[in-house]
């Protein structure tokens, strides 16, 4: 005779992996926390001896070899991986800054990459904060530290302040960017706005990482007819955490004011035909252009009724211009053999 499930059995599955997903996490973090502090422990004390007497290449191939060999499971003693434990213990040389800051929740390869590609010990700290919240991958912190996510962040021109409440138009102004990266699109500035449209959505999962946390895609060329005429938007999303539409039109050309007039035209029907206003926040838009005039988008935005911002995109071409020249890495490598002979001598 077969066995009736009971009615809540679904429910009652469903919730204990829940716990089991939850325990296993925190028993990770708990985990990954204490490995951090190990590595700082080590650090420390290679850092404190190595002030004191020679403690050049050589010992801490001796050191990494000798810890290996007491420890043959366990990973991480390498001499390269010294090296980063005693500039970890030097990047954050208390360790109370290790448990009670974001570096703490962060996996060792990802503070690698904060030692590696950043000097500036705030930065360090807001891309940390960044990463634990946000949950990036190893690649997402390293391509954010790259494309400099600091300076970005928030930083385009809107007129979000001069329409919008607030608390609103301060939470609006979060979302945007200047410049957005889209290296990723692998296109030229030769590629049309249908094309750079359609890139963006093939590469949707890019896309919506380089906006940020919280965009959920909606539809391109979302079409509204209007009275009989038919009007298509770009590209629209919808951020689930702020509760608002987002509209994003692409411009392969210099800002023209002309064009935060039509992108406020689409504003305002996104915001009449789709907004909620018992739910949702009002709709902004988002202008991605080749290049802008500041001064020119500035005149344009005070004369805009709709919350609009204007931002310039990068494509592979334009980062490839913003790499250092011949004369700056020959000199950052010349830096870097400086110190490795530095520390050979040291301890001779």
């Amino acid at each position: 005779m077969t066995e009736v499930e009971p009615s809540d059995y679904a429910k009652t599955l469903e919730e204990l992996k829940r716990q089991v997903h939850g325990a296993r996490l925190r028993v990770q973090r708990k985990a990954n926390n204490e490995l951090l502090q190990l590595w700082w422990h080590i650090g420390q004390a290679i850092r404190a001896r190595r002030s004191q007497e020679a403690w050049g290449s050589n010992v801490l191939a001796r050191l990494a070899k000798d810890l290996r060999d007491e420890f043959p499971t366990m990973k991480g003693f390498s001499p390269a991986n010294l090296r980063y434990m005693r500039r970890f213990a030097e990047a954050w040389p208390d360790l109370d800054s290790i448990r009670q800051r974001s570096v703490g929740e962060l996996p060792w390869g990802h503070v690698i990459e904060l030692l590696d590609k950043l000097d500036d010990q705030d930065q360090r700290d807001w891309y940390a904060a960044k990463d634990a919240h946000h949950g990036w991958s190893r690649p997402v912190l390293a391509h954010q530290i790259t494309t400099r996510l600091h300076e970005r962040e928030a930083a385009a021109p809107t007129n979000f302040a001069g329409v919008l409440e607030r608390l609103d138009s301060d939470q609006a102004q979060e979302l945007t960017k200047d410049p957005y990266a889209l290296q990723f699109l692998a296109v030229d500035g030769n590629a049309s706005e249908r094309e750079l449209e359609q890139r963006m959505v093939d590469r949707i999962l890019d896309t919506m990482r380089e906006l940020g946390a919280g965009f959920a895609f909606v539809g391109r060329q979302v079409h509204f007819d209007i009275d009989g005429d038919d009007f298509y938007v770009d590209l629209l999303f919808f951020h689930v955490e702020q509760l608002r539409y987002v509209v994003i039109e692409l411009k392969t050309t210099k800002f023209d004011p002309r064009d935060a007039g039509q992108l406020g035209f689409y504003v305002a029907v996104v915001d009449d035909r789709l907004r909620m206003p018992d739910k949702h926040q009002p709709t902004v838009g988002i202008l991605l252009v080749a290049g802008k005039n500041d001064t020119v988008v500035r005149y344009a935005l005070a004369s805009t009724t709709q919350p609009v911002a204007v931002s310039r995109y990068e494509l592979a071409e334009d980062a490839q211009k913003a790499l250092p020249d011949e004369a700056t890495i020959a000199r950052a490598f010349a830096d870097e053999l400086a110190r490795d002979i530095h520390e050979d001598l040291a301890e001779e």
